[in-house]
Formats: C-alpha cells, sequence, structure tokens
C-alpha cells in the first residue's frame, strides 16, 4: 500500500480573504493523501473561515484515492461548519463526482465553459481508466457472456430454491444490500436470503468476528438450514450475476465492501476501489471463510490489480469453480 509523501504539501493562498487550495493534474493516491492532509490541518487551526475553495482548473484525472480524499474533506469542514467550494471543474472530473453523488454535496461554481457539464449530468466517456480492466472491452464481453450462462443456471435453480426456503424459513426469497463498487458507486446487490427472517433485529446481540458484512460466517445462528446449504455451495449469489450484467460487478474481481466499511477507509484504502468488485477474486480463491485480516483483505484486493490480466481473470475463474466442485462433492 502507498503512503503518503512527506514532501508532498498543498498550498493555501488567500484571495479576498477567501482560502483557497489549487489541486494538482492528477488526484491520484499520493497527492489524494497530501490533499488530504493540507486541507484537514488548515481546518483544524483555522476558526475564522466560513468557506475554502478548490481550485480544479488544472485537475484533469481523479481517482477512488482522490474521491476518498474529498469525502474526508467533506466530513471535517462540514463539522468545523465551512463549506466546501469547487471551481473550474472540468468535464472528466465532474463525470466522477456524478457517478459518486459528490455533485450534491459539494458547492459547485460553474464555469462559462459551455462544454463544462452542470451537476447531475454524467459522461461514460468522460470516466476515468483508473485500471486496465475498467475499460477492456474483452473482460466486459466475457463479463456479459458469463452472466447470461449463470443467469440461466439460476432460471433453471430458481424453483427448487425459492420451495426450499420457503418451507424453511417463510418470507422473502431474495436479499438485498448496499454495496460501494468501482470508485465508490453505490449498488444494491442481490443474493438468495439466506438468514432469517427477523436478523438486522438480531445482528447487535451477535459478536460479529468477520471484518466485513460481505464474509460468510457459517456458525451465525441467523444462518437458516437451508442458507447454510445455499452458503457453502455459494447458490445464495446466483443473482449476483444480474449485478454483473448490468455492470455493476464483474465476474472477477475485488470484494465489494458496505458502505460503513467505506466510511473507515484511509485515502489509500481507497486504491482498491479502482476495479470493479467481483463475484469472486482473491479472497474467494484463498479461502475466505478464514480471511478475518483487515490488512489482509487490501492485501488481496492490491494483488490482483497488480497481477491482473484477461489470463489472470480466467485462472482465477476457474480455480472457483475448482473449489466449488470440490466443496459440494464432499457435502454429499
Amino acid at each position: 500500500m502507498v503512503g503518503p509523501n512527506p514532501e508532498a504539501e498543498f498550498q493555501i493562498t488567500f484571495y479576498n480573504e477567501t482560502p483557497v487550495v489549487q489541486l494538482p493534474p492528477r488526484l491520484t493516491v499520493l497527492e489524494a493523501v497530501a490533499f488530504k492532509t493540507s486541507c484537514q490541518q488548515f481546518l483544524q487551526g483555522s476558526s475564522v473561515t466560513d468557506q475554502l475553495v478548490l481550485d480544479l482548473s488544472q485537475t484533469t484525472f481523479i481517482d477512488s484515492s482522490g474521491v476518498g480524499a474529498l469525502v474526508s474533506n467533506v466530513k471535517v469542514a462540514r463539522d468545523k461548519g465551512v463549506k466546501l467550494v469547487l471551481r473550474s471543474v472540468h468535464p472528466q472530473v465532474m463525470a466522477v463526482l456524478a457517478m459518486t453523488g459528490l455533485d450534491q454535496v459539494l458547492t459547485i461554481e460553474q464555469s462559462k465553459d459551455a462544454t463544462t457539464p452542470k451537476p447531475g449530468q454524467k459522461s461514460d466517456k468522460q470516466l476515468p481508466e483508473t485500471h486496465p480492466s475498467v475499460r477492456s472491452w474483452v473482460k466486459r464481453c466475457i463479463d456479459v457472456v458469463g452472466a447470461l450462462i449463470g443467469l440461466v443456471i439460476s432460471a433453471i435453480l430458481f424453483i427448487p430454491i425459492v420451495i426450499a426456503i420457503k418451507v424453511d424459513d417463510p418470507g422473502p426469497i431474495f436479499f438485498s444490500q448496499v454495496r460501494c463498487g468501482w470508485m465508490g458507486r453505490r449498488f444494491r446487490v442481490w443474493k438468495f436470503r439466506s438468514m432469517c427472517v427477523n436478523a438486522e433485529a438480531l445482528k447487535d446481540k451477535i459478536e460479529n468476528q468477520a471484518t466485513g458484512a460481505f464474509f460468510k460466517n457459517e456458525n451465525d445462528p441467523r444462518v437458516t438450514r437451508v442458507g447454510r446449504f445455499l452458503r457453502k455451495s455459494s447458490l445464495d449469489e446466483l443473482p449476483q450475476f444480474w449485478n454483473v450484467l448490468k455492470g455493476e460487478m464483474s465476474l472477477v474481481g475485488t470484494r465489494p465492501p458496505t458502505p460503513d466499511e467505506v466510511e473507515r477507509y484511509e485515502v489509500p484504502e481507497w486504491q482498491r476501489l479502482d476495479v470493479k468488485p467481483g463475484m469472486t477474486g482473491e479472497w474467494q480463491v484463498n479461502g475466505r471463510s478464514q480471511v478475518r485480516n483487515f490488512e489482509d483483505v487490501i492485501r488481496l484486493d492490491l494483488r490482483y490489480q497488480q497481477n491482473w490480466s484477461l489470463i489472470y481473470d480466467i485462472q482465477l475463474i476457474v480455480k472457483t469453480v475448482l473449489i466449488l466442485f470440490r466443496k459440494n462433492s464432499g457435502a454429499y
């Protein structure tokens, strides 16, 4: 993981008594850490300003770490009663702000340039290529074909799974939860329900032994009998092929975190959101039920980004299928 660069500092200048921060052409992890540190040091030490202007006239690229720095600064500024104002935002950056919803949180001063999009407008063509996998049309084709095959399998197994869920514990068939995807964009992930209907009410009474909500704890008393089988066989995840088809997820990627998990991220940890989350990945083939340490989660996700290639994706898919086959064979 990349750490802060002590030599990188953001100078805060004053124009008409208004503090202004000039952002660099690229706001990636090193610049983002320094940006967060400089702004928060200023906000913590200043008691006379009611707004802080972020000048993005030179900034044309921002990745997940840059988004994380903005989110962190927004929280501190809000606590201090200071309004963050973005000035001279390029279309590439505006597209990111619109995708993540930050355009609704931050005050954006519109440029006179007619090509600058308005807040709320997003152009996919303007979104940054934070990682080679993001714009790989071959990877997307593999995702679409795999998702269609997965949905056909889901349709075949749908009726027996639904009957089993209903007989074991009457209630909803599906379970959905908000997760954070590429660049921190939120989406709703779908699964077959594997817990009892009052699982959320029992959550506070049960010690959470996992790092994040995505890990499967087979000893969780909230999990139904059918739910244990669905989880052990990973059949509960079949509805996620719909998320893959929509482009919210990929067949292979990083583990999709929950919003409350992302809330605790430091800026460098946002790097794991530079790729789309996947149904499988490093954490899946390396024993997800044994991964408890948050640092291990970050390490595995960053390793996937560093090692990524189409061949590597296919290798992880094959490993996942073999693991599931062994697990299901041992269950009978």
